[in-house]
């Protein structure tokens, strides 16, 4: 499996998915060193006799993430879009509230808006959005006319900026960085390994630990990655990731909810985002059903923009 993902923009509900329905019990910790680095395991991981090496190459090699998003391309779905542009204050200055449909068939898909209600200067006269936040949500969850030929196969597929330039070129950056944490993205200028967090240049500067807890009713893994409390201020200029926790199923290894925060600032360019994404099972399929996102965007000669937005999944088909 391959750890894929992106960096968006899209709205967080002040409670974190690790805190919603989970257990937290303070338990004795065992530090583990896998290769030259030492990951530190609750004591109920010891207990479960959990083979480590092969789990943390098991989240290195992880597409399961990505796939859950693919799976969206061969499958209907209604999804409920609530997005929100703030000023420099966190005062809302623009809204769009809107229920839309997927269909498929054919090898195609389409969408639907249902319901749609606006504010502010979300548009412009020609019904296209005043803002690139909001244009790579609907990049992520909106046809604007019917797509045929997709596949929700993840091997051999990869992103690529060739041929593309402007907002395209944009999205294809950001959706490296969500469907990608932790896997070094050439062609997004000053990250590059800085996010590779498995490589041992970026390893030494996070800590990794491994937990079980309920989630959801579902028991799992928890695996955490944090940045090491003992960094320079050298170093920490060095950090893109600044958590990342994801929940796996122990059972079926499924990918159950994954939350990140990630930020840097490179002069051209800059963010500081948290995503929480929460996954369902549709048959056989891993699906999305709720993305959380608050995080700013700075890009130069655009204006700085600051994006909320919450996407929640629902009445999954497939024809």
């Amino acid at each position: 499996m391959k750890l894929l993902s992106i960096i968006s923009l899209l709205c967080v509900s002040s409670v974190a998915l690790a805190q919603q329905d989970t257990t937290v019990v303070k338990r004795d910790t065992m530090p583990v060193v896998i290769g030259k680095k030492a990951v530190t395991l609750q004591e109920v991981v010891v207990r479960s006799n959990l083979n480590v090496p092969a789990f943390i190459e098991r989240i290195k090699e992880d597409t399961s993430f990505y796939k859950a998003f693919r799976n969206l391309k061969v499958l209907g779905y209604t999804a409920l879009n609530d997005i929100r542009m703030q000023d420099k204050g966190g005062n809302v200055k623009a809204t769009l509230n809107s229920r839309t449909r997927q269909e498929t068939g054919k090898g195609c898909r389409w969408m639907h808006t249902l319901e749609e209600k606006s504010t502010g200067d979300m548009f412009d006269k020609k019904h296209n959005f005043n803002y690139y936040t909001a244009e790579m949500y609907a990049g992520l969850f909106f046809a604007k006319d019917t797509i045929c030929g997709e596949s929700n196969v993840v091997k051999g597929t990869s992103f690529t900026m060739e041929g593309k330039s402007g907002i395209e070129k944009h999205k294809e950056q950001l959706k490296m960085l969500f469907f990608n944490p932790g896997k070094k993205i050439p062609g997004i200028p000053f990250i590059g390994n800085k996010i590779a967090i498995f490589e041992e240049d970026a390893s030494v500067r996070y800590d990794y630990s491994i937990d079980m807890e309920q989630f959801k009713g579902e028991m799992c893994y928890i695996f955490k990655v944090t940045p090491r409390a003992d960094l320079t201020n050298s170093e920490k200029d060095q950090i893109v990731i600044n958590e990342m926790t994801t929940w796996f199923n122990i059972n079926t290894w499924d990918i159950v909810a994954r939350n990140y925060d990630l930020s840097y600032n490179a002069g051209v360019y800059s963010f500081d985002v948290h995503m929480e994404v929460e996954m369902t099972k549709f048959e056989d399929l891993v699906v999305p059903k709720v993305l959380r996102y608050n995080g700013s965007w700075n890009v130069i000669f655009k204006k700085r923009e600051q994006g909320v937005f919450t996407a929640t999944l629902f009445d999954f088909n497939r024809k």
